[in-house]
């Protein structure tokens, strides 16, 4: 894959770590995401931890921008420091073969019954129910947890906040 400088790196680089992919987009209502996951990433970095951003243009073009201005606007809003890809698509035919692989591990299994998730759900399924409907990724900021093995281990939706699932990444480490 391609980081947002365009350099080509092999996701090998992250064999041995937790890592927690995850779709972005900078004009989300979502996009605040970013301010925990920096934090988390900081946190636990320095114990074989690390987010992999993937900006995706699928969900409403909320992600319109370069690669650099993708770039310029993670460092100056969030100051996001974990490594970051050039825009993929995340869902349908042209899924990239990470996504399609990770989805096909942990296939949707709905939202949780938080006031968020049936937003989410109400959102979703009333305005794109070609969206909702499967197991592609169904909106940004859709997260996949990779254990240490490679194996997908848990499938966090978008409505789920960093914070809510630190607990977790810790017991993996």
């Amino acid at each position: 894959m391609n980081s947002l400088n365009g350099e080509e790196l092999s996701l090998d680089a992250y064999k041995g770590k937790v890592v927690l992919v995850v779709n972005t987009a900078s004009k989300c209502g979502l996009t605040p995401q970013y301010e925990g996951l920096e934090a988390i990433y900081k946190k636990y970095k320095d114990q074989g931890f690390v987010i992999l951003g993937m900006p995706c243009n699928q969900f409403l073009e909320q992600e319109p921008g370069s690669s650099s201005e993708i770039a310029e606007f993670c460092q100056k809003n969030y100051g996001v420091s974990f490594p970051m890809f050039e825009k993929i698509e995340v869902r349908g035919e042209n899924a990239h073969p990470l996504y399609k692989m990770m989805t096909s591990e942990k296939p949707f299994k709905g939202f949780d019954d938080s006031a968020s998730g049936q937003k989410f759900k109400s959102f979703l399924s009333g305005k794109f129910p070609e969206i909702y409907n499967g197991d592609g990724v169904k909106w940004n900021f859709t997260k996949f947890i990779v254990g240490r093995d490679g194996k997908v281990i848990e499938r966090i939706e978008p409505n789920i906040v960093p914070e809510d699932f630190e607990e977790e990444i810790k017991k993996l480490l």
